[in-house]
């Protein structure tokens, strides 16, 4: 494959359905949930509108209908459903490694702007799906990764709990292009199911995973050479790229690896400080982001009984090598506190800093040392 990635294609006209039957049924029931709480009526107001609005117009596909297209390189090993909806082209079932590209289409909504500015918390003033996945051999996806990153490392990636192809692919997008990593970016797919019920069985399938992550990898270090691979999990998925690192350590410890980023790890603590001296070695660095206000993780911790590597207030100097950014003086832009690496534009930029310039902790912008490895990302000024 040479040239660009997204390539035109033919328009055609399509309506957004599923979520909302009409725009009445969206205010009705938006108007129920807003007397709950304040901060959920700015999510039903927003969500309302959203709805209401795609129930009314058919979704353009052009540019000139103010679309713009998006979209990352990806593997998964998730099964093929057979669907013709794009966003529903891979299940939540295990299956063979499948590589190709997942292709966004993105409309401005400007009915949600004045929503936005009065919200405690970011509220994309955007909509984003899976406009179309192109299924490719994997050599011809790594050949044109190489293409792209024009010598420089490429990052992979791979999601958390609670994220079927259709989010992943969304988030992954805006992850890439926050941290400025057009070009380079890779999103890993493993088959987490989407349902926020079903943890322990997420859970299952990311230890199902490991062993093809961490072939992966291997195959990625072959490919682009050592220490020009760099690697990042968000939540769950740190968990298993943790996992997958230690694999390879054990199996090929002559692999050297790049710049390894925990956003937000859902994993256990003191097994992260166990495991680190195996995996230290194979990786240039590992910088690991941490939160106070994040509530998935407070809730992994009660059901795990102990504490989380990404959550705040951990004894990290017991972390050797490791940076770890404390992104509680940040404002937080999700509900949960857990997807600053989506919507927090000062995560994106330090990302970028690190990865695209190679710039240790210390010499990043707005970084404010609290430790002998910990420090405080505060808010751009």
């Amino acid at each position: 494959m040479t040239g660009t990635v997204w390539r035109p294609r033919v328009p055609r006209a399509r309506h957004r359905s599923g979520r909302c039957d009409s725009p009445q049924d969206a205010m009705r029931s938006g108007e129920a949930i807003q007397q709950r709480h304040s901060a959920l009526g700015f999510v039903t107001a927003a969500a309302a509108a959203l709805c209401a609005t795609l129930a009314l117009a058919p979704y353009p596909v052009s540019a000139e209908e103010g679309v713009a297209e998006r979209g990352v390189p990806y593997l998964t090993i998730r099964n093929t459903t057979g669907d013709a909806d794009p966003a529903r082209y891979y299940g939540d079932e295990r299956g063979g490694l499948d590589a190709g590209y997942c292709d966004i289409a993105e409309r401005k909504l400007e009915i949600l702007t004045s929503v936005a500015e009065a919200a405690p918390f970011r509220i994309p003033d955007e909509i984003l799906r899976v406009e179309n996945v192109r299924p490719t051999p994997i050599d011809d996806v790594l050949d044109t990764l190489a293409e792209t990153s024009d010598g420089a490392a490429p990052l992979m990636y791979t999601h958390g709990f609670y994220i079927d192809f259709e989010k992943g692919c969304r988030r992954a997008t805006v992850l890439q292009e926050s941290a400025g990593l057009e070009g380079r970016f890779m999103w890993f797919s493993w088959p987490s199911n989407g349902s926020l019920l079903n943890y322990t069985h997420d859970e299952a399938d990311l230890y199902w995973s490991v062993l093809d992550l961490a072939e992966t990898i291997v195959r990625l270090e072959e490919r682009f050479g050592p220490g020009q691979v760099n690697l990042a999990g968000h939540s769950l998925g740190g968990r298993g790229m943790v996992l997958a690192i230690h694999d390879v350590a054990a199996q090929r410890p002559d692999v050297m690896l790049g710049d390894v980023v925990l956003l937000a790890p859902d994993m256990d603590f003191d097994v992260f400080a166990r495991l680190l001296p195996r995996i230290r070695p194979i990786v240039r660095s590992i910088t690991v982001y941490v939160a106070d206000k994040d509530r998935p993780l407070a809730i992994s911790e009660n059901v795990h009984g102990y504490p989380r590597l990404g959550q705040s207030g951990n004894d990290v100097s017991r972390l050797e090598g490791v940076d770890v950014i404390d992104l509680s003086d940040l404002r937080v832009q999700s509900p949960t506190g857990h997807l600053y690496h989506v919507y927090n534009d000062e995560v994106g930029a330090d990302l970028s800093q690190l990865l695209s310039e190679g710039l240790p902790a210390a010499s990043r912008r707005n970084m404010l040392q609290v430790g002998p490895n910990l420090w405080r990302l505060q808010r751009e000024k």
